[in-house]
């Protein structure tokens, strides 16, 4: 029996608490979106139990020509394509059910437009241009909608091709993969970028993506032709340093993505069929994990890790599909099969690109 009210409600709210608890992966599902360059759709799943991806009712949604990127708000509300064959960026709500539904035509971009960044804030975001060797800036509105800075644009080095805005909302860095840099912003007030001095550091040869560590001290750059991944420290004003010598990596790595725990980094290594798995050093080196790699399907490009740290999935650009794996207790990549022959790859369409997943959230009481 309960003494009085207070301890009846009291007991509910205890009940329910522990409820929420067991079932939040219902309650707060995670998707999953992965952009089919080949067929001009972006691919929705929702992770199943034990990690497993399942297609939505609606599995695809479609896009501009030959959509490369996909950039999610902070909010985890709006969803951004860079459709680089035609020049621009299509504009996406998720709604409640996970599907990505068009909030408005897509809006123009510079010339093949492959990457976005948006500010930790959600106020801005930023397209990097590899054809127009330009960043586009664009304010996002209250409904999500991008709208361009004046300027427009700002140059970067030769062929831009990876873009990211640090955690403290403050600088941009540009991946040139033609000129082998990385052009360094500071974000002013109104949100557009202005050049750091200096204006560009030396990464490797073919530098083709980039990942700032969680904590804001640390940037990471593939380098897909030198097959090793460069190390930097973000000094006090922003710019970078390197920290240490490339670390090595598989054949063409092409991709790189950071936990949110930032103990642990995935690369995918486009022509050897793999992901190169680091663990991060309190000094944010990075070192091989045993085993150094783990297997995928077919040309791998792209990886994402969920944002609970559990599971990650690479999109498989030449076997159409996208590799799942458990991340074990010390980082390790484990596949997560999906039938009794062992695969672990889900189907996509024609050639898949880039991956990112979003947990929904609900209204905490």
């Amino acid at each position: 029996m309960f003494r009085n009210m207070s301890d009846f409600f009291s007991n509910i709210y205890r009940n329910f608490s522990a409820w929420l608890t067991s079932n939040k992966e219902n309650i707060n599902p995670a998707y999953v979106y992965v952009t089919n360059q080949g067929s001009n759709s972006v691919s929705q799943y929702i992770v199943s139990s034990h990690g497993r991806l399942a297609p939505l009712a609606t599995a695809t949604v479609a896009t501009g020509t030959t959509p490369v990127f996909i950039a999610v708000a902070p909010s985890g509300k709006s969803v951004y394509v860079a459709n680089q064959g035609g020049n621009s960026i299509s504009q996406y709500k998720i709604s409640a059910n996970g599907y990505l539904v068009p909030i408005s035509s897509p809006v123009s971009a510079g010339t093949s437009p492959v990457d976005i960044a948006i500010d930790p804030s959600g106020r801005y975001a930023y397209v990097a241009n590899s054809s127009s060797n330009d960043v586009s800036q664009y304010v996002i509105d209250g409904n999500g909608m991008l709208n361009a800075m004046f300027p427009s644009t700002i140059e970067t080095g030769i062929i831009p091709v990876a873009i990211t805005v640090d955690p403290s909302g403050k600088y941009v860095y540009v991946v040139n993969n033609g000129s082998n840099d990385v052009s360094q912003y500071k974000i002013t007030e109104n949100g557009s970028l202005t050049k750091m001095s200096p204006a560009t550091i030396v990464a490797g040869t073919a530098p083709r993506a980039i990942a700032v560590h969680p904590s804001g001290r640390y940037v990471y750059v593939v380098n897909r032709t030198s097959g090793d991944i460069s190390q930097f420290v973000i000094n006090p004003d922003g710019s970078l340093s390197q920290s240490s010598t490339p670390v090595a990596a598989g054949k063409h790595t092409i991709f790189i993505s950071i936990a949110t725990s930032g103990k642990h980094a995935y690369v995918a290594n486009q022509n050897s069929d793999s992901i190169s798995q680091y663990n991060l050093a309190e000094n944010g080196r990075l070192l091989p994990m045993t085993p150094a790699t783990v297997a995928t399907a077919l040309t791998p490009v792209c990886i994402a890790v969920t944002a609970s740290g559990e599971y990650a999935y690479a999109t498989n650009i030449r076997s159409n599909d996208v590799s799942q794996y458990e991340i074990g207790e010390y980082g390790e990549l484990r596949a997560i099969p999906v039938n009794a022959w062992g695969d672990a790859s889900v189907s996509a369409e024609v050639s898949p690109r880039c991956v990112k997943t979003v947990k929904m959230k609900i209204q905490e009481a």
